[in-house]
């Protein structure tokens, strides 16, 4: 399945985590940290291997691991800009949010 989002960027806010998603292809996603609010550090850049299922249109729920063990799952909703967010930091520590999603470009 082709993901519609691919070659966008989005700005994502959850309140103590500022970071920029570009879908790059199907399965693969860059982030780029903003403001990491402890988490992680301003700046950091990663590229991660995605799953991703349409929900409905402009709905899609993404999952993917990054380096350090952190586990995501969102649930992106598109038309509404919204983001409903659940991570399980390497600790397994969890953390849900809801935050924005800000197309870029």
């Amino acid at each position: 399945m082709s993901h519609r989002q691919n070659g966008h960027r989005y700005f994502v806010d959850l309140g103590i985590l500022t970071f920029e998603m570009h879908y790059v292809a199907d399965a693969t996603m860059a982030l780029t940290v903003v403001d990491g609010g402890g988490l992680l550090s301003d700046g950091h850049t990663e590229t991660v291997t995605t799953t991703v299922a349409e929900v409905r249109p402009n709905v899609y729920l993404t999952s993917w691991r990054e380096r350090r063990g952190t586990r995501v799952l969102h649930l992106e909703d598109f038309e509404r800009g919204r983001v409903h967010s659940r991570i399980a930091l390497p600790g397994g520590e969890p953390l849900a949010r809801l935050g924005t999603l800000t197309r870029l470009r």
